[in-house]
């Protein structure tokens, strides 16, 4: 039995990771005018925050195709897979699931069992960890999902963004309704829990970052955390970080830029977290 992982590229796994498990990553989309690109392959994290505030059209995100999708699961079953297990970006969010479940159901060389991860980010990159830990473990599908299913109950997104501009640009926001807000130092909050996206609002960037401390103290106990950015300042990242303080788990963070993908809707210097609170 040998069990395979495939994921999309809003994850936000670092590289190590993948390439010790052997994850399977199928790139989304972002388009800028006549360009194209292949988010993570033909454009890096860096370069893309650092170009957005000047593309001369604001960039657009798309999902692979079904053939891109059933073109992986087909590779995997080349290289020995008896199964495959395909985790991706909250249906709530994107249509990626949607593609993932046709392809599913149209491979004939593996079984493939599709989950909506009902997160974004690190959220759902922590569920394709730990589907990939368990394979190695040589566990069954039945297994990891009954396992997924208990780790997305406890995953949490929640982070502040920096400027209303880019949910302006990317039609997401009135205009007149973000310069109103901008005038007001309006920093929303935005949330993801089990499949639904939500939003609060504060005043100032100080009592965003008090705000996101207050969520972390309200989720409980931590069994895993990472403090996910879209190209954010080296001190604003720190600053969050020493906030969190005793709250955060022992052993290692991640720290990673949030996928293009949606950092092209919610603009440069967000800052939040991406968590999993512990069993009771």
């Amino acid at each position: 039995m040998s069990i395979r992982i495939v994921t999309d590229s809003t994850c936000d796994l670092p590289p190590g990771i993948i390439e010790k498990y052997g994850i399977h990553v199928v790139p989304l989309y972002i388009n800028t005018g006549r360009e194209g690109y292949l988010d993570g392959i033909d454009i890096t994290r860096e370069e893309f925050y650092t170009r957005l505030p000047d593309f001369p059209e604001h960039p657009t995100t798309a999902v692979p195709s079904i053939e891109r999708f059933r073109a992986a699961y087909n590779t995997l079953a080349d290289e020995g897979a008896t199964e495959v297990v395909s985790i991706h970006i909250s249906e709530a969010l994107s249509g990626v699931m949607d593609v993932a479940r046709v392809a599913a159901r149209t491979t004939t060389s593996v079984k493939v069992t599709v989950i909506d991860s009902q997160q974004l980010s690190l959220a759902t990159g922590f569920l394709v960890q730990t589907a990939a830990e368990m394979a190695a473990e040589g566990r069954t599908v039945s297994e990891i999902q009954v396992v997924l299913q208990s780790q997305i109950q406890r995953s949490h997104v929640f982070a502040a963004l920096d400027t209303l501009e880019f949910l302006k640009r990317s039609g997401r926001m009135n205009k007149y309704v973000a310069n109103f807000a901008s005038i007001l130092q309006i920093k929303p909050i935005l949330t993801m829990y089990n499949g639904k996206p939500g939003t609060e609002r504060v005043r100032t960037r100080d009592r965003a970052f008090r705000r996101l401390i207050e969520m972390l103290v309200s989720v409980g106990k931590l069994e895993k955390v990472a403090i996910v950015h879209t190209h954010a300042s080296f001190e604003r990242i720190a600053e969050l970080r020493k906030m969190a303080g005793s709250l955060l788990p022992e052993g290692e963070i991640l720290i990673e830029d949030i996928t293009p993908v949606i950092g092209a809707h919610i603009g440069p210097g967000v800052v939040g977290f991406a968590v999993v609170t512990a069993l009771e």
